[in-house]
């Protein structure tokens, strides 16, 4: 999680048109007590808004929610996005309610996988959860990077 002492930096936010913040705020007061530096962004977040956000704070992840079920149509092209304004190393966690109607979640990831996009959490994701998922994979990173 750390880098020479400096927690990593996280933007967070709900993505579209969509208002469900409960959710994203009981994550972001977790990732603060996990010692993560969190810039969360709130409702209604562009990808626009995301980028820009990371790209003023040399964020290390986007952690994206959606619960209306349209996140599929927010991300089209998100991972692209990311790459054209040179964040192609930052990681993209998704979670939420992704998808509408009967869908299989081993689908629905599959999905979000190709967009682009790093972990994909299912509805009811523990906070504890997504922490470890980012202690793995910045621990990773960072082993990556000294190798």
């Amino acid at each position: 999680m750390e880098d020479e002492g400096n927690p990593a930096t996280l933007v967070m936010g709900v993505i579209g048109s969509d208002s469900h913040a409960i959710g994203n705020r009981i994550l972001a007061y977790a990732l603060n007590e996990a010692g993560y530096n969190v810039i969360n962004l709130g409702s209604f977040v562009s990808q626009e808004e995301f980028i820009n956000a990371a790209i003023e704070s040399s964020v290390d992840v986007i952690l994206v929610s959606s619960l209306c079920g349209h996140a599929e149509i927010d991300c089209q092209g998100f991972k692209n996005k990311l790459i054209e304004a040179g964040l192609q190393d930052t990681l993209l966690y998704i979670g939420g309610t992704l998808a509408v109607g009967e869908t299989k979640w081993e689908d629905i990831e599959q999905r979000f996988k190709k967009i682009g996009f790093t972990r994909i959490a299912p509805p009811y994701t523990r906070p504890g959860e997504v922490i470890k998922w980012l202690h793995e994979d910045l621990d990773k990173r960072k082993n990556t990077k000294v190798a």
